[in-house]
């Protein structure tokens, strides 16, 4: 399904006039009769379509409840993207960063709205082979250009730590299952066992997004350009292919996890196969070759599988941000079975 980046409406809610009342002053546009919509199908910050006259804006803040230590990080969010806004990498202009709990509840930040197309399913439905040929190498190219942004120039040095980042990633992802798990997945605890003994060597660090997917980019209205990319919640420094692993694993599910490409016949279709996206990206990069690919997939897998977990538990627990949340979150165990079998193949 292809939709333009229109919410719609669900049962959240926002003190519509305490937040006229905060942002008239601050931001431009007619706040007397502002007007709050939903986005739905995110499963993680709660985030609004304002309409404040003729300005369109969007808020994005902290879900309410307790939350797991560490996650819906949306000042890194907010700090990644304003760095971001000089590079070749496409966000949203940001306007302002409230701190003020009082307001809405939990902290929150204002950006501007982006109108354009989101495909959430990988197989790209209603556009012909050359468009979706098209779409999946601006793809390549943008995570590419992600990768390789200047830290330095881009005042991101200090937004993570590169060194032992994906020891320090499957202790924290391992950590959140078990902060979330309410029931045993047997591959869940093979790649709890097998990922820390199996840690590939160190390549240098990049910026990574942590959640580069087709569903958080916005696409031009007609052309397959990239406009705007979104979720930055789980963006930091590290090793720039656990996030290309992430991109690609489409291909290592099958349709009922996310519309995966697994098992589809994709001859003619556009979609190009996993081989030749991820020469595309080593192209674009200057890389020669990926050792270990398997690793990688296996990582970006358990790392989804514990978010799903989470959002599963948070589901269960009447704290989710999405109606859907509690179907996608038993996700958890597809993904699980599938980054355990990408080991068992490579054996």
């Amino acid at each position: 399904m292809m939709t333009l980046t229109t919410p719609k409406a669900s049962p959240a809610a926002l003190d519509g006039a305490a937040l006229a009342a905060y942002l008239a002053p601050r931001l431009e546009g007619d706040w007397r009769d502002l007007e709050i919509t939903p986005f739905t199908g995110g499963q993680s910050n709660p985030t609004f379509l304002l309409r404040a006259g003729d300005r369109h804006y969007v808020l994005r803040k902290r879900p309410p409840g307790p939350l797991l230590p560490s996650a819906h990080a949306i000042d890194r969010e907010y700090r990644v993207m304003q760095a971001l806004r000089t590079t070749p990498v496409p966000v949203p202009r940001l306007h302002l960063f409230c701190e003020d709990e009082t307001i809405l509840g939990t902290t929150f930040f204002i950006m501007d709205y982006v109108a354009g197309r989101v495909i959430k399913e990988p197989e790209l439905p209603g556009l012909s082979p050359q468009e979706r040929a098209a779409t999946y190498d601006a793809m390549a190219a943008c995570l590419a250009a992600l990768h390789q942004v200047d830290l330095n120039a881009a005042g991101l040095a200090d937004y993570g730590r590169p060194q032992g980042y994906y020891a320090r990633q499957v202790k924290r992802w391992g950590e959140q299952y078990r902060a979330s798990e309410t029931h045993s997945i047997a591959e869940m605890e093979e790649l709890i066992a097998w990922l820390p003994a199996n840690l590939p060597a160190e390549g240098p660090a990049s910026l990574v997004h942590g959640d580069f997917r087709l569903e958080n980019l916005i696409l031009h209205p007609s052309e397959p350009k990239i406009l705007a990319v979104l979720d930055w919640e789980l963006s930091t420094l590290g090793d720039p292919l656990g996030d290309l692993a992430y991109n690609c694993l489409p291909w290592h599910l099958p349709p009922h996890a996310f519309g995966g490409l697994k098992g589809r016949d994709l001859a003619g279709s556009g979609i190009p196969r996993e081989a030749d996206y991820l020469q595309a990206y080593c192209r674009l990069t200057g890389r020669s070759h990926i050792d270990q690919w398997h690793f990688y997939v296996a990582f970006a897998l358990f790392r989804l599988a514990a978010i799903l977990q989470g959002v599963f538990k948070r589901a269960l627990d009447g704290n989710a941000a999405s109606p859907d949340a509690r179907q996608r979150g038993a996700l958890a165990s597809v993904c699980a079975q599938a980054g355990w079998a990408a080991i068992v193949e490579a054996r």
